[in-house]
């Protein structure tokens, strides 16, 4: 709780709330105190104890709260219950009416000193500038966020540090997004932090940026740590997360029955749930996995499935995002116009400061069209564009493929050495994919029995 209001502003408020109810000074005081006290007190000339606040907020038929700091009785269970409100709005995909009643609870929780609810309705607004595309902003509320909760422990805090990682993934900023996840991870489990929920979201978010890095094995590490932490966990929404990130490791494995089992849970726990957001990006995932195991039938009907819902709840950047997706499938399927009609739809939606990596997988899907109809003018356009993209984000893992299409195209049309180039420099991500932009990995979790340390080579 806030410190008590001043005297003043206390004996303000006692003097209005003891005409309202029409008692005298002297019934006000008796039998603990004299007239003479509570006129004194009314005057804003004496800092009364908790004691005898008690006693006139007994009088009066008001809470302790709301005497001395003007709290409403019942205020904190009543922001709650419009914070709930708010999430079920979000879930449902209405951001913006979620947005408006995150707003108008933390004007209230600022206004009446409630710390914890204004930091939760900081993070619903964060939650909802992400799911709207507004990513600076979405920065900006988690870092009020965190402020906010400054004095907390840190799991408290590994929200507010998850929701700006997020943004700077989305933004394309991988290193940075990392950077922030993994020295929350070392914080935690080098404190020997026992908080399976935080650790658990940490690690279901790092996996992403991980894999667009070219970190498997990381993220192969944090996936298998997710798995272990998810009996532990006791929110079904951070579960769901963590089967539909723990799925592109196992892609990236070759395990394509296991990713579709995982995604398989994370949709039915996302139904339930009614995580409409959350469910389409689970049908986005789906889809994703199948174009990699060549059913391009079935993922073109998840991906337009995940469009389709996307576009429903206005999470615009999403949906561009599967739009790439699904692109990618159609000029498979021989649908090459279709493709490119969509991804001309949707690069607007992009920039180098917001889904950076989409934004260049659409540029070399353009190219390979423009190739493919003997445009090598704009193949080579394209190709540039997202390499500039892929080398800002540090996307090691889609760079190397990239160079190689564009040295390609620089041979065919004689420029060699300008081939050449293209070709070191994705040799250069390839050869050791992540280690130039991550240094030592967090501490491993403290929940399990520590894993067996690797046998040294012999001498």
């Amino acid at each position: 709780m806030r410190e008590r209001d001043e005297p003043e502003v206390v004996g303000r408020r006692v003097q209005r709330l003891r005409a309202q109810r029409g008692l005298t000074q002297r019934q006000l005081a008796e039998p603990a105190y004299t007239p003479a006290y509570i006129s004194t007190l009314e005057a804003g000339r004496v800092r009364a104890s908790d004691e005898a606040l008690r006693h006139i907020a007994d009088r009066l038929g008001v809470t302790f709260e709301e005497l001395a700091v003007g709290r409403p009785a019942h205020l904190a269970t009543g922001l709650r219950l419009r914070l709930t409100e708010a999430q079920r709005l979000l879930a449902d995909g209405r951001a913006e009416e979620a947005a408006a009643q995150y707003a108008l609870v933390r004007a209230e929780a600022e206004s009446h000193g409630l710390g914890c609810e204004q930091a939760d309705a900081l993070l619903g607004l964060g939650e909802c500038a992400l799911e709207t595309g507004a990513l600076s902003e979405a920065r900006e509320f988690f870092e009020r966020a965190e402020e906010q909760l400054d004095g907390q422990s840190l799991p408290m805090r590994v929200p507010a540090v998850r929701g700006r990682a997020v943004a700077h993934y989305l933004a394309g900023e991988l290193r940075y997004a990392v950077y922030l996840l993994e020295s929350t991870l070392d914080e935690l489990n080098r404190g020997g932090l026992h908080d399976p929920d935080a650790l658990l979201l940490l690690y279901a978010s790092v996996i992403g940026p991980y894999m667009d890095m070219g970190a498997h094995a990381r993220a192969a590490q944090a996936a298998e740590f997710a798995l272990a932490l998810a009996p532990r966990a006791g929110d079904p929404a951070l579960i769901a997360r963590m089967h539909r990130s723990v799925a592109r490791t196992l892609l990236a494995e070759g395990r394509v029955a296991e990713a579709d089992a995982s995604l398989a849970k994370a949709a039915e726990l996302y139904a339930q749930l009614r995580l409409r957001t959350e469910l389409a990006n689970c049908h986005w995932m789906r889809g994703y996995v199948y174009a990699q195991n060549g059913e391009l039938e079935r993922a073109e009907e998840e991906l337009r499935q995940a469009h389709t819902m996307l576009a429903r709840t206005r999470a615009a950047l999403y949906r561009s995002q599967a739009a790439v997706e699904l692109a990618d499938v159609l000029h498979r399927r021989g649908r090459s116009e279709e493709a490119a009609e969509l991804l001309e739809g949707v690069l607007g939606d992009f920039s180098s400061e917001r889904g950076a990596v989409h934004a260049a997988a659409a540029h070399r899907l353009l190219g390979i069209i423009a190739e493919d109809a003997r445009d090598t003018e704009a193949a080579e356009e394209h190709y540039v564009r997202a390499l500039s993209l892929l080398e800002r984000a540090g996307a090691a893992g889609d760079l190397a493929d990239l160079c190689r299409l564009l040295g390609d195209l620089l041979r065919r049309t004689g420029r060699t050495e300008a081939a050449l180039d293209a070709y070191r420099t994705g040799l250069g991500h390839r050869t050791a994919p992540g280690t130039t932009t991550l240094g030592p990995a967090p501490a491993q979790p403290p929940l399990w029995p520590v894993l067996p340390s690797p046998v040294p080579p012999p001498l």
